[in-house]
């Protein structure tokens, strides 16, 4: 096997709060084996570039001080350009270009559009993915999960999936890729949302719908069972109306007040979605869903009507009691916990090893068993794929939700403990003093990609 000299490493996708910890766990592996890595700038948009923009994130194998870990986000950039698998020439062009840099190996941090792209790449070069997502899709629930989808064809030529029932029971020690840094950390924010959501719905006796991203897995949703909400919605449990209105009521007439939690991607009893789509520029064609908070609204507003409220002697309307709030793209920001950086920084130094030990198109996975807890493992990247080649996002199970009482089930629970018992440090407890730093009342905030333009270089022509 011929010594690894040199790794190109870039981060793809949605921004995580994780990525600089994944980012500098490939880089201080890196060190320790004498590998040079050039981290890419803006993810695949770099390599689509004939010069490859790029930054020396350890000269002299030595780790660059912009790079740190408990920075959220990515100091190389992150772009949704997407590598199309098809595309044989842009594939063999990209490959080319990192072969005059005398790269010998690519890693990229990136969810299932990343791991698409790459394996195409892997053909002509050696790939491994460290996984980023907070919606904490991008796994298996076991590992025969892609052989239970089918593709219907239509007579439009129209393709789409269905399901067939599990062909085994359900099994927490079994999942592959339990849990992916960047979730913890939006769970955080998301819970932390719904806790502070509580006193003003307490306190004007409220209904208060609050939605959390996960266009097609409701883990953020479930995760937000820390903050204690009422009722607990995910798109993997079509919406019952009556029975929603019925527990809204129950809780309402007990406490004065509701919390609800919803995952954007919520749908209803037919499997459409609730939001509103619309179009994205995002090249892998993934679409926008803004809405399930309003349009849920909208349904319990006409379905629970201003009488009910006027009949608990509340002098309002139903469109003034129920109110929405979306967390948002704080969710995805910010400074990660430490059960993000910690695990991010690991899988970030596995893919180092996964291609040094010839283990090309392979994924850096953390898994999970109660005897041996959290350890880091490799699986094939084709592994995560169904007969055709395509990537589901990973859904809740069903057996980690209770549908009667909309909310974790006690195997939700289980599944949610061994990342959250543990996942802040005494670190991120003193960081929440820095915000109110004397500093930052008086100085302009400074970014760090002042500083990381500084180190970028292109590969000029003919090099």
């Amino acid at each position: 096997m011929n010594r690894i000299k040199r790794l190109a490493i870039l981060t793809a996708g949605g921004d995580t709060p994780a990525l600089n910890a994944t980012l500098d766990g490939a880089v201080t592996r890196a060190n320790q084996l004498q590998i040079e890595i050039l981290g890419v700038i803006k993810g695949f948009s770099g390599l689509l570039n004939p010069r490859i923009p790029h930054v020396v994130l350890n000269p002299l194998f030595t780790t660059i001080p912009e790079l740190d870990p408990t920075r959220g986000g990515t100091i190389l950039g992150a772009s949704r350009d997407y590598v199309d698998a098809n595309d044989r020439t842009t594939i063999k062009s990209i490959a080319d270009r990192l072969q005059q840099h005398q790269v010998d190996g690519l890693i990229c941090i990136g969810g299932d559009g990343t791991l698409n792209g790459m394996q195409a790449i892997g053909e002509l070069l050696p790939t491994a993915l460290a996984p980023k997502t907070i919606d904490n899709d991008l796994g298996l629930n076991y590992r025969n999960e892609p052989d239970e989808w089918l593709l219907d064809v239509s007579a439009d030529g129209k393709k789409s999936y269905h399901r067939t029932p599990a062909a085994r029971a359900f099994d927490l020690s079994q999942m592959v890729n339990y849990v992916t840094p960047g979730f913890a950390t939006a769970v955080y924010v998301s819970a932390s949302g719904v806790e502070r959501i509580r006193t003003t719905a307490e306190s004007h006796r409220r209904i208060a719908i609050v939605e959390v991203m996960g266009r097609h897995s409701g883990y953020i949703a479930l995760g937000s069972s820390y903050g204690q909400p009422d009722i607990l919605l995910i798109p993997e449990n079509p919406l019952n109306l009556p029975h929603l209105i019925e527990r809204i009521k129950e809780l309402y007439e007990r406490q004065k007040h509701v919390v609800l939690v919803c995952g954007e991607g919520i749908v209803d009893e037919q499997g459409n979605d609730l939001g509103a789509e619309r179009a994205s520029s995002d090249p892998a064609g993934n679409k926008l869903l803004s809405g399930a908070a309003e349009s849920l609204r909208r349904l319990l507003i006409e379905n629970i009507g201003d009488d009910y409220f006027r009949s608990k002697r509340r002098n309002e309307s139903a469109s003034a009691a129920i109110f929405t709030r979306k967390i948002g793209h704080t969710q995805r920001g910010g400074r990660p916990i430490r059960f993000d950086r910690f695990y991010a920084n690991l899988l970030g130094g596995k893919a180092v090893d996964l291609i040094v030990e010839g283990r090309n198109n392979f994924v850096s996975v953390l898994q999970y068993d109660p005897t041996n807890g959290f350890y880091v493992d490799g699986v094939p990247a084709n592994d995560f794929r169904d007969r055709w080649g395509h990537i589901h996002a990973r859904k809740v199970h069903l057996d980690c939700y209770d549908a009667q009482y909309l909310r974790a089930s006690r195997t939700g629970v289980d599944y949610l403990r061994p990342i959250f018992d543990n996942a802040l440090g005494q670190d991120d407890l003193q960081a929440m003093h820095h915000i109110f730093s004397p500093g930052h009342v008086g100085l302009p905030f400074h970014s760090v990609h002042v500083d990381v333009s500084k180190r970028i270089r292109f590969l000029e022509p003919n090099s």
